[in-house]
């Protein structure tokens, strides 16, 4: 059954509509910032409430699991009430519970107040996404997908840096004070504009029929299914260069540190020139080249008997991994034209469902066989699924170019 579109908020096909991609990347920075921003506070925590930091380690768990589970709610809630509106409530969510950290007085209340905001940051970055697949053509939508992921770039490269740096002058608490302040800001610039910005809104949500139509569409299933492959073989393995890197060459982890915000710089990157890449190389081009990169610098790393050549493999990293993810981001909007959310909150919670399988296989490789055995047999796994992503991409582009989804026709037929 075709999802019914009610309302003002509609978003017409003849009319272009109005993106607040500022306001969209500012979010996409809250939320990845939210994850990110207690890595370099775990030790000043811990300290505060006489506890480790393996104890304290729980508040990254804390946020990033509810935020994974909760996509299986917040995606379908947006297709019903419409994206912008579950972002505003979202926001405020978020900005509650993360100034509400500074007010913990022990680890339990912390852990628990980091789990709330993990759980509202969910109706964020996938919720955008969603509303870029409504808004955006499908032609220009992986260069405003790139567009939008530079607030979440910027997130990932200066959380560990500004969370050093705030929390050794304001202190932990005071960081968490910032992110709220942030967040106030932003949700009330989306609330001061949700009125006059077009949102689509559905009249049916949590409806079988759209899982049945991904699940029982090939093309879906396969995108989807890959999708957790992804998780486990990209995310699932990259936590693991900070301990080999600390294992193998002695380093300090605030040395460590600056070695991994070459990630965000490799990304960075991809987003300044997306457009080009994207116009040249096209998305099976674009699946080779990121696949091909986190590979070879893979293998470059763990050949290497100098640490200084990781600069160049992190860097690599994060401009492969957003080449390959944007394109699979992208896809994933077209899943159900009529309930995007559902579809890529579907796709996220798959990829956080692949990061945990990834992390869990990673970890028994590298007790098992070591580090590098371990990092070079996940770089042969990412040589085979670029290959076939790219395959699979050349072979379902026109379907995806059509604008009628890659499941449209079978959610109209599903009872």
């Amino acid at each position: 059954m075709r999802a019914r579109v009610e309302g003002a908020g509609r978003l017409p096909e003849d009319r272009p509509a109005v993106l607040p991609l500022k306001l969209l990347a500012a979010a996409g920075f809250l939320s990845s910032a939210g994850a990110r921003i207690v890595d370099p506070l775990l030790a000043p925590i811990a300290k505060d409430f006489q506890a480790t930091v393996p104890q304290v380690s729980i508040l990254i768990a804390a946020f990033v699991l509810p935020y994974g589970l909760n996509q299986i709610i917040l995606g379908p809630v947006s297709d019903r009430f419409g994206k912008l509106r579950v972002m505003l409530g979202a926001l405020v969510g978020y900005t509650v519970f993360t100034g509400a950290c500074s007010l913990a007085g022990n680890l339990s209340a912390l852990t628990v107040l980091r789990a709330c905001a993990g759980a509202s940051s969910a109706g964020l970055i996938p919720v955008c996404l969603a509303y870029i697949g409504d808004a955006v053509p499908y032609a220009m939508r992986q260069v405003t997908v790139s567009r939008f992921l530079t607030g979440v770039v910027l997130a990932q490269t200066l959380s560990g840096p500004i969370g050093g740096l705030f929390g050794d002058h304001v202190g932990w608490r005071g960081v968490f004070v910032l992110l709220a302040i942030c967040g106030a800001v932003v949700a009330a610039s989306l609330a001061l504009r949700i009125r006059s910005l077009p949102d689509r809104r559905g009249l049916a949500s949590f409806e079988r029929a759209n899982y049945a139509a991904m699940a029982l569409t090939p093309v879906a299933r396969k995108l989807l299914l890959a999708t957790v492959i992804e998780g486990a073989l990209l995310p699932g393995c990259f936590p693991f260069i900070a301990p080999y890197l600390s294992h193998q060459f002695g380093l300090s982890y605030g040395v460590v540190g600056l070695i991994l915000a070459a990630f965000g710089i490799g990304a960075f990157g991809y987003t300044l020139y997306a457009r080009s890449l994207i116009a040249h190389l096209g998305e099976s081009g674009q699946i080779l080249l990121g696949g091909g990169v986190i590979a070879g610098v893979l293998v470059l790393g763990m050949l290497s008997p100098s640490w200084l050549v990781f600069v160049l493999v992190q860097a690599g990293i994060g401009l492969g991994y957003f080449a390959l993810h944007t394109v699979m981001q992208a896809r994933a909007t077209e899943l159900l034209p009529d309930a995007r959310s559902t579809a890529v909150s579907t796709f996220v919670f798959l990829l956080f469902l692949g990061q945990a399988i990834g992390a869990l296989a990673m970890g028994a490789a590298i007790g098992a066989f070591g580090y590098q055995a371990a990092f070079l047999g996940c770089a042969a796994g990412i040589v085979m699924l670029t290959l076939w992503l790219a395959r699979f991409m050349r072979r379902t582009t026109q379907q995806a170019d059509g604008g009628d989804g890659l499941v449209a026709k079978r959610s109209r037929q599903a009872p």
